[in-house]
Parts: C-alpha cells; structure tokens; sequence
C-alpha cells in the first residue's frame, strides 16, 4: 500500500513557525504556526512516524525492539506483519482476514491506494511462484548499464579482474568524480539482490573521495558484468528449513596500501541466503587467526540480531546456530581463553563470540576453505571459482524463456 501525502499526517509537538507563503492574505508582521508537519522540515520523518505507529498500535499492533520498522499482531487467527518505509507499507501474514481488515481500518485513517501483490518496490522485483520467491532488481540494473552508456559493450565473466589489487594512487585522478560516486552509488543499492558484485562494489566505494582512473575503469568493469547478469536474481524457496545457519571468512592484509583485513560473511535461512557484507576492518590485524577472530565477532552480531528478528516474526531458533570458519585457530580462542601469547593485544569486544558460544548461541563448526561460501566476499576470484562459490547463493536467472 501506499500512503499519499504521508509526512503531512504528522503532528508536530513542537512549536514551529514559518513566514506565510506568498499569495496568502494574512495581517501584515505575522508568522503562521505549523500544526502539521511539511516536507523538508526536519521534524517530518520523525512526527510521521509517530502518528503511524500510534495509529498501529490502537490495531493491536506493537513494534519488533529489533526492527522499529516492523510492526507485528499475533491472534488466535494467525499473524500479521505490517513493514513501513517512509510512504510505502507491506502487508502480510497467515491470518488472510485480518490483513484485509488491517488495510480497510489504515485507508480510514490515512490516505492510501492499495496496489495488490507485492510485485515492485523501491527499484526491487518480487515475482511469487509455486515453489517460491524470486527477488531481483532488473529494471534497475538495466538502467544502470544504460546510464554508463555500456549497452553496446561485451560482458564479463568476472564483476573484478582476479587477484586484483587497487591502490589511491592508481592511474591518474578524474577531473570531475561526480560521475565515478553517481555510479558506484546505484551500484551499492544493487548489492540488496546481487552478493555476487558486494566484494567488488566493497572496493571501488574506498575511493569515492578521490577517485582515479583506474578505479573508474574497475566501476565500469562491474557494470559489464551486471550487462551480462542483468536477470540474475535471488530465490527464496517455499520448501526451505527455517533454520538458520551462518559462514564467517576473512583476507588477512589484504588491502596493499593499509594492509587492512577483509571481513566476509553471509547468513542463510534454509538454502536462502539472507543477509551478507564485505567489509574492511577497522585496524591492520597481527596475524591471519586475529584477521578471522574478527570476522567471526562481526558474524556473531549479524547473527544475533537475525536470531532475535526471527523470534519476533514467529521462527524462533530453538537451539544453537552454527558458524562455520576455516580458520582452526580462531575457534580454539573462541572456545578456550588461555591461548595468553595470541589473545593479549586483541580488544575485549572481540571477544563477544567467546561469551555467546559459551552460552551455547554459536556453535563453531570447522569448513574446508575449498567449501566456505563467505570466500566470495573477501576477495576477487578466478572464473572457475566464482561460479563454483556463486552456485552456493542460489542466484539464478529470471529471463523469460
């Protein structure tokens, strides 16, 4: 559904006065005090959230504590989940009667227009079908390539060159970095149904500030990519487990001008895959099993709060989630504090995932680094080996036949 006008619903609490627009006949040295909120006022997201949740919650509606967006309502009937973003707003839920009521009751409070099912929102493509959901973004990314004028160039098979390695320094600077951030900006808002470009599009956002040709030349290789993968997309099976399970991976130093680690991580719930990052750490780690120590607290804080969000939807997770690594020495620390001589210079809030695998939440289990899936996110890959890692996320393609 979509609310028209939405922001104009708020009530402001504070007094806010404004000149009176021209055309307005009105006492001369006079100012017009808002008793609603307008667009462009600071105070607007904020009044018009709380006429909504207010309006809500007198449905029987509370807020997820995880989630101040999501607002749920259990009954006897069933469920509903009611999802806000900014004007638009997605229904649904197993309790069909109280959805449709939901909806009559917020076109009396509001103006809406219901727009049926969920088939595009915020540049993103939902298709339903028997077996499932396919989420993509290919009017988006077709735009994209267009925008780029790359239409008429060949494909990659690859979003980065393999083993790639971009410095500040390389290639000489743009005269005008508009351009480069405009589309490394689409670009960053297409990883949302793409974690096959997040490690590359992880890269090529370190130089927005001063970006170089070379830099510039590896925005433009990503698009070919996109070109050749326009239709790829992400499928969320209705057969899948609701379990959830997690893979944590880094690269030790591998940024060649700070010697940074990469975080890489990804979480499925069932064989869907539902959350990812790539990510550079925040300081240089003194050994590859610190890079992965790392990595695996910053796995775990994903982890949690996707645990803690399920709970809210209705899918608890009965027992511990399992985090699988590649690194054996990074699950012994995590398992075992005595290891003095390699945990010493580490920070104390790295060690969040001892407390939480004490606790019995995580469950570390060791993986083959052949077999981790998280290895796509901390580095640039061969063709054989990025289609092998990719086949794990199951990206697949909603060309029409």
């Amino acid at each position: 559904m979509d609310v028209k006008n939405a922001f104009l619903n708020g009530d402001l609490e504070e007094e806010v006065y404004m000149k009176p627009p021209s055309g307005l006949h009105h006492p001369p040295n006079k100012v017009c005090r808002l008793c609603r909120a307008l667009y462009e006022l600071k105070q607007f997201p904020r009044a018009w959230y709380a006429k909504f949740s207010a309006t809500v919650s007198e449905f029987g509606f509370t807020s997820s504590s995880h989630d101040t967006a999501l607002f749920i309502r259990k009954t006897a009937r069933g469920m509903v989940l009611l999802l806000l973003y900014v004007d638009d707003v997605i229904i649904t839920g197993d309790d069909v009667a109280g959805v449709e009521e939901l909806k009559q009751s917020l076109s009396q409070k509001f103006e809406m227009k219901d727009l049926g099912v969920l088939s595009y929102i915020l540049g993103l493509e939902v298709t339903s079908s028997d077996d499932g959901y396919l989420l993509s973004q290919v009017k988006y990314a077709s735009d994209l390539v267009s925008k780029a004028e790359l239409n008429d160039v060949k494909s990659v098979s690859t979003p980065l060159e393999p083993n790639v390695k971009l410095t500040p320094m390389d290639g000489s600077p743009l005269s005008d970095p508009t351009r480069y951030r405009q589309l490394v900006g689409s670009l960053v808002y297409l990883t949302m149904t793409r974690p096959d470009i997040a490690y590359a599009v992880h890269i090529v956002s370190q130089f927005m500030a001063a970006p170089r040709s070379t830099h510039y030349a590896a925005v433009l290789r990503i698009i070919c990519y996109v070109k050749g993968t326009l239709f790829h997309g992400l499928h969320f099976s209705a057969n899948s487990s609701l379990v959830l399970r997690a893979y944590s991976d880094a690269d030790w130093a591998g940024d060649p001008s700070d010697h940074r680690s990469t975080t890489g991580y990804c979480l499925f719930l069932g064989n869907s895959v539902i959350s990812w990052r790539s990510k550079k750490q925040a300081i240089p780690s003194r050994s590859s099993t610190e890079a992965e120590y790392r990595a695996l607290g910053d796995t775990t804080s994903e982890l949690l709060s996707l645990r803690w969000l399920l709970e809210d939807m209705g899918i608890p997770q009965p027992s511990s989630t399992d985090l699988y690594c590649d690194n054996q020495s990074a699950m012994q620390i995590a398992h075992n504090d005595v290891f003095h001589e390699r945990t010493k210079h580490i920070e104390v809030d790295c060690h969040y995932i001892r407390h939480h695998v004490a606790q019995g939440t995580v469950h570390l289990v060791f993986i083959g680094s052949a077999n981790q899936p998280a290895d796509l996110f901390t580095k640039a890959h061969f063709p054989g080996r990025f289609r092998t890692l990719l086949s794990k996320f199951k990206l697949v393609s909603s060309q029409p036949p």
